[in-house]
């Protein structure tokens, strides 16, 4: 049976009256706590959690509300369960800040599993997430039309293997099953091959020399006994339909490759591989390490009073940054929170990307990536210099004013050849710095429209403006330092693509509320909730002809007496 309390809906008597003092309860109201109770709580997608349970039948669940809550205030504040249960039964300002009663409140270790699979089974985590920025946002007048974007690299809480020991972990969790559940085919198995991963995971090839070559014929066997694995009990419907197996087979492939039944282990395979069989989502960044990772864009507006992130994107290990953009400025788009202007680094700033945030009216700034112009030197004239039509990427003229004999577009090729006159080009004194070459009789030279677009962005990037207005971009790194150090981004306390998506959405909405909690205006806000309340418990305990300051047992009495048994509670809410 569904039980479930609107955080909007006033107390007659406020349970923490006889346990606050007028500035502990100040206290409250000013941090995360007041913030949470007067505007997140009701934030809470209960809806989604009420329909895993019948709304009349059954015995009563947790208060729904302050379940989602807890769930949300475990991940930003980086508890471990048994933290979680401790505070909901206990802690006092956990329990203002759930709307629950002053008291202890008994809370099992299945109850808040449940609840966990609940929030990771539905995604209701990213719903969260989008729900508080939008709020937030529109609270605190957030000025969104400047916003930086950077990824920060997450590790869950799994082991870091180098490949032997990675391909030696998924031989040994596959054949601990197979003993488990079927002794006799374990028993048929090679007995070498059993003793070999018989030792536990830390003690596995623990014998084994550490100089190069007894590493490498050690890695060879590894992958000759797992292909021998694979292929055994691939028609083995009993285990072949395992994860362990799975897991096997997918981490062969991965590392192995067969020719004529002989195995072989990949130099390279990249870092879209499995990692760790107990985290199978997590992925390889060949310069920060196995794991997840996070695309944050924040607000960088000066004139805000804090700055919120608008959006947060999680993501494995391997993918790259600049395929991201995409998919950031589509989910900003959705949220109704797109920018003006959005600072990001080089690896972001490619021309396709530039053109994407164009397309939604967006100006991308940042450095041209390496390599994609032809000249970094800023005094060679380049394709910039030429007077060209955007919209036909036809040359009008170069740079000392010359009109070209012919300038023509292909659409096909994306190229524009344009052929300047011989009397032109022979007796100019920029020859030498011009990118028009001779050709035969004539000089010519070709650009496209990516081209031309670079050797802008190019020079643009070597003024003064640009380095002031690029400057601010620096900031979203203490922004990522600032999460990791405060909600524990940074090493996540599980595992799973599940899992560790679900921390990731929590930890990070969490951050805007504690960034929220510090702004001035936030806590006005609060303060005038926190006092509304107060004015419509006063106005019921008036229209009732209720003292505000008689004692509980006095107003219980007077209720009683002014208000029938059978009308008590509807003449309360229509008062309210």
């Amino acid at each position: 049976m569904q039980k479930i309390v609107n955080p909007q809906q006033i107390r007659l008597f406020d349970p923490f009256d006889s346990i606050l003092t007028e500035r502990t309860r100040k206290s409250l109201l000013d941090g995360w706590e007041g913030v949470f109770r007067h505007v997140i709580l009701e934030l809470m997608p209960v809806d989604a959690i009420s329909e895993q349970f019948d709304p009349t039948m059954g015995r009563p669940t947790k208060e729904l509300y302050s379940m989602a809550g807890l769930l949300f205030i475990k991940e930003f504040m980086n508890w471990t369960k048994p933290e979680t249960l401790k505070a909901y039964s206990f802690h006092t300002n956990i329990q203002y800040a759930l709307n629950l009663e002053p008291v202890a409140h008994d809370l099992s270790m299945r109850t808040l599993e449940r609840y966990i699979n609940l929030f990771e089974e539905n995604t209701l985590a990213k719903t969260v997430m989008s729900d508080i920025t939008v709020e937030l946002v529109k609270l605190l007048d957030i000025k969104i039309d400047k916003q930086r974007l950077d990824s920060t690299h997450i590790f869950s809480d799994m082991a870091s293997f180098g490949r032997t020991r990675l391909m030696g972990v998924a031989i040994k969790r596959f054949l601990t099953q197979v003993k488990r559940h079927d002794e006799q085919h374990y028993n048929a198995l090679d007995e070498s091959l059993r003793q070999r991963y018989a030792p536990g995971v830390n003690q596995l090839f623990a014998d084994t020399q550490k100089d190069s070559e007894s590493r490498r014929l050690l890695r060879q066997q590894v992958a000759e006994d797992m292909y021998s694995l694979v292929k055994l009990f691939a028609d083995n419907s009993v285990h072949n339909d395992k994860d362990t197996y799975k897991a096997l087979e997918r981490i062969f492939h991965e590392q192995c490759s067969v020719h004529e039944d002989n195995v072989s282990v990949k130099e390279k395979t990249g870092g879209d591989v499995m990692q760790n069989p107990s985290d199978p989502g997590a992925t390889y960044d060949g310069h920060k390490g196995p794991g997840y990772q996070a695309q944050i864009a924040e607000t960088c507006n000066p004139e805000n009073k804090v700055q919120l992130i608008t959006v947060a994107i999680p993501q494995t290990a391997v993918e790259s940054d600049t395929a991201a953009l995409p998919v950031v400025i589509n989910e900003l788009a959705a949220l109704e929170l797109l920018p003006d202007e959005m600072l990001v680094d080089t690896l972001y700033a490619s021309d396709e990307n530039v053109q994407h945030a164009q397309e939604h009216g967006v100006e991308l700034v940042g450095p041209v990536p390496s390599g994609l112009v032809e000249s970094k030197n800023i005094d060679q004239l380049n394709i910039d210099d030429f007077d060209i039509n955007e919209t036909t990427e036809e040359v009008v003229c170069c740079p000392a004013g010359h009109l070209p004999q012919s300038s023509v577009h292909d659409k096909q090729t994306g190229k524009t050849k344009t052929v300047m006159p011989h009397s032109a080009c022979s007796r100019c004194e920029f020859v030498g710095e011009c990118p028009v070459k001779k050709n035969g009789d004539g000089y010519t030279f070709e650009h496209t429209a990516k081209q031309r677009r670079l050797a802008g962005r190019r020079r643009e990037e070597a003024t003064e403006v640009f380095r002031e207005r690029y400057s601010i971009r620096g900031g979203i790194e203490g922004t990522n330092s600032g999460l990791k150090r405060r909600t524990g981004l940074g090493q996540l306390r599980v595992r799973g693509r599940p899992g560790v998506f679900n921390a990731i959405y929590l930890k990070i909405a969490g951050w805007n509320i504690l960034r929220a909690a510090a702004c001035a205006k936030m806590r006005e806000i609060i303060h005038k909730k926190a006092a509304a309340a107060v004015f419509c418990l006063n106005f019921v305990l008036l229209r009732l002809q209720i003292r505000p300051q008689s004692s509980i047992v006095s107003v219980k009495n007077q209720i009683l007496r002014y208000v029938p048994q059978n009308e008590k509670f509807s003449t309360l809410n229509k008062a309210a």
